[in-house]
């Protein structure tokens, strides 16, 4: 027994050794507890949550926490006092409907405690309904779904924004209200969150926006200028009324109903259906066409009529008519009134109608008419040498411009100054027979006259050549060419030396001092009468001893190569250079040629003029205005080169000489270095100045 006893003293002295150790042991830990009472955040969750679900937050003392501090969703914070406690290690609250992302902040008894992680939302944007289907703009347009609040834009068709900023009051996460703007068009509707890379949701059914409609319009018939009356609803949807030929009139009257719109009709609107343009840019036609009246009832004060004479036309609304046409020609108006149109007949007509155009584009011709014409009732003398004149009478001989008399290379040119009669010369090579009077619009009378016709006593020139070079032989072909006892070129520059002198033949050396370009070669003869025939001289003006050379483009004279100065690189360089020219083998942008090395003598601009020799390999053809520049110290001179009618040209494709005057444009005395060259200063872009030549800019003195 006392075994027993002992042992159960020595278990129980050990139970209260263990009991007096864990007592030991256990006395820290309550006096950490005590320590630590203060509230500690450990977790939150869910996140992403959703807005109006319940909100966790585990960790200590969490009984302490006395609100609970969202970020706000634009903007701001929200304040949740409604608190949740399962128990001191957690809370939950519910999610405001308006919180959004970001740090969420506990109120506790000892301050604030901050998640470390910001809190994310699921947030399911979806529509539900869009109501109503049809709606017109400045309408409400009502739009159900969940989380709707997030919304910050809904888009119509075609790009149409309203702004939250425009929503109407009560935007709530189950639905929105926005006004139709008056740009929306039917289509789906778009809602979006506004952000960089937006969430955007589309509504299920398109939504019909109204639009207006026409139903007639008055007068279906209608003069250009008057008022018309278009009938129809929903009128004050319309920004702008559209006529034929895409004549768009904005200002027009719109009654009280918005069912009336009146609106004139434009003087150049075409035949067409009426299209109203509502604000959202879509177009809306009328069922009919809109018709334009044009003058009517035509006729005419005469059925023949004078070339270059006035013709009056009586009708309806001839006041409409904008032109008269005859043919290509148009006439000019010299009265008009809306029931007549009185017109100068263009001297050249010869349509045998004539056609009225409206602003509209629509035409209207007249009835047809027949034109006056010539009548020669005698030619006196009836015997005559040809070479002398003749007197023609007869009536409206004002309308001739030309006689052909027979055989006679070229017509006889007349300018009119009775209607009576006229006085004409001859042609050396005319020859019996009747003569044939030619109007100023071309037709053509034969005489019933015959004139006789006997051979001139004086020399007859067929055939010369186009152009040719001093020094050169010119060859005149002809009759009774051996009367020629003297050939005077221009300016009393006398021929001294001949070739071949026959009755058919005329041979004459070409003075070296003959002026170039256009000459008017006399033929004087024994008997003291005088023929006159033009000759071209073609060849460049010489290089004298009053010469001031700028640039003649050759290495030896100038030192330097044309390769330096190809700016514009628009020639062949290596060619030029071994030329001693520049041929154009492209279009200039701008410099031709340019130097800004070079110097020479100055001059006074008033006693010297400015020549360039040019050349072309064949003409070029000028299709709009062009001006070239010739820069001198820096000063430019213009010039148009030379040419004839539509192209640019130089004698036989030769070289030729141009002289430009420098006084007044030049400096006094001249620049004597800076930039030099030949500059395009603009041209049309069609012309080709390929195998354009240019040598030898420089100075002469004026004799």
């Amino acid at each position: 027994m006392k075994n027993i006893i002992a042992k159960r003293n020595r278990w129980s002295g050990m139970a209260l050794f263990a009991l007096l150790l864990s007592s030991l042991l256990l006395m820290p830990s309550c006096d950490k507890e005590e320590m630590n009472r203060n509230p500690l955040l450990q977790s939150f969750g869910p996140s992403p949550a959703l807005r109006g679900g319940e909100l966790r937050f585990i960790g200590q003392n969490l009984n302490q926490v006395s609100a609970i501090i969202f970020p706000g969703l634009t903007g701001g914070t929200i304040q949740v006092t409604d608190i949740i406690v399962v128990n001191e290690r957690e809370i939950k609250v519910v999610i405001p409907q308006d919180a959004g992302v970001g740090i969420v902040t506990l109120i506790t008894s000892i301050g604030e405690i901050k998640t470390i992680t910001p809190l994310t939302y699921s947030e399911p944007i979806y529509i539900s309904k869009v109501s109503p289907l049809k709606v017109k703009a400045g309408e409400t347009l009502t739009i159900e779904g969940d989380y709707l609040n997030l919304i910050r834009q809904v888009i119509f068709f075609d790009g149409v924004v309203v702004e939250a900023d425009d929503f109407l009051p009560g935007q709530t996460r189950k639905k929105l209200q926005v006004t139709v703007p008056p740009e929306a068009q039917s289509g789906k509707i778009i809602v979006s969150n506004g952000e960089e890379i937006p969430i955007e949701v589309y509504s299920q059914d398109p939504v019909q926006v109204v639009l207006p409609s026409i139903t007639s319009l008055a007068p279906g018939l209608i003069r250009p200028g008057g008022e018309l009356t278009i009938s129809g609803k929903d009128f004050d949807l319309v920004d702008a009324v559209k006529f034929g030929g895409e004549k768009v009139v904005t200002a027009f009257n719109l009654n009280e109903a918005q069912t009336e719109i009146r609106v004139p009709v434009p003087a150049d609107a075409q035949d067409s259906t009426v299209i109203l343009i509502a604000k959202s840019g879509v177009e809306v036609s009328s069922a009919t066409t809109l018709v334009t009246v044009v003058p009517s009832e035509i006729s005419l004060s005469s059925t023949t009529i004078r070339s270059g004479g006035m013709l009056t036309l009586t009708g309806k609304d001839m006041d409409l008519a904008s032109a008269v046409m005859f043919g290509t020609l148009e006439a000019g108006v010299a009265l008009q009134t809306a029931t007549s149109l009185t017109v100068v007949v263009p001297d050249k007509a010869s349509a045998t109608t004539a056609t009225l155009q409206t602003l509209s584009g629509k035409t209207v011709d007249t009835p047809a008419f027949t034109y006056v014409k010539p009548v020669i009732a005698s030619i006196t003398p009836e015997t005559v040498m040809a070479g002398t004149d003749v007197t023609i009478t007869g009536t409206n001989l004002g309308l001739i411009r030309q006689i052909l008399f027979p055989t006679a290379q070229k017509p006889v040119l007349v300018e009119p100054v009775s209607e009576t009669s006229l006085v004409v010369t001859v042609p050396t090579d005319a020859t019996s027979g009747n003569v044939i009077s030619i109007t100023v619009n071309g037709t053509e009378v034969v005489s019933p006259v015959s004139l006789t016709v006997t051979p001139a006593d004086i020399p007859v020139v067929t055939s010369v050549p186009d152009a040719v070079k001093p020094g050169a032989l010119l060859v005149f072909q002809g009759t009774k060419l051996n009367l020629v006892e003297t050939v005077m070129f221009q300016d009393g520059i006398k021929a001294t030396s001949f070739g071949v002198r026959s009755s058919t033949l005329l041979e004459v050396y070409v003075p070296e001092d003959a002026l170039r370009g256009l000459n008017s070669v006399e033929l004087l003869t024994f008997a003291g009468k005088t023929v006159t025939v033009p000759v071209t001289v073609s060849g460049r003006d010489p290089i004298t001893a009053n010469t001031v050379m700028i640039y003649d483009f050759d290495t030896n004279s100038t030192g330097h190569a044309v390769d330096w100065d190809n700016w514009g690189g628009s020639y062949d360089a290596e060619s030029s250079k071994a030329n001693g020219y520049i041929t154009l083998v492209a279009r200039p942008g701008w410099w031709v040629i340019g130097c800004n090395h070079l110097t020479w003598p100055s001059v006074n601009p008033n006693d010297y003029v400015l020549k360039v020799d040019i050349k072309v390999t064949q003409p070029i053809l000028i299709t709009g205005g062009y001006e070239f520049l010739f820069r001198i110290g820096g000063q430019d001179v213009s010039s148009q080169l030379m040419g004839e009618g539509n192209y640019i040209t130089t004698p036989a494709n030769d070289w030729a000489t141009i002289t430009l005057p420098i006084s007044g444009k030049l400096s006094n005395p001249t620049n004597t270095g800076g930039e030099v060259g030949i500059i395009l200063n603009w041209s049309d872009a069609g012309i080709n100045f390929s195998g354009l030549c240019f040598d030898n800019i420089r100075f002469e003195k004026i004799n």
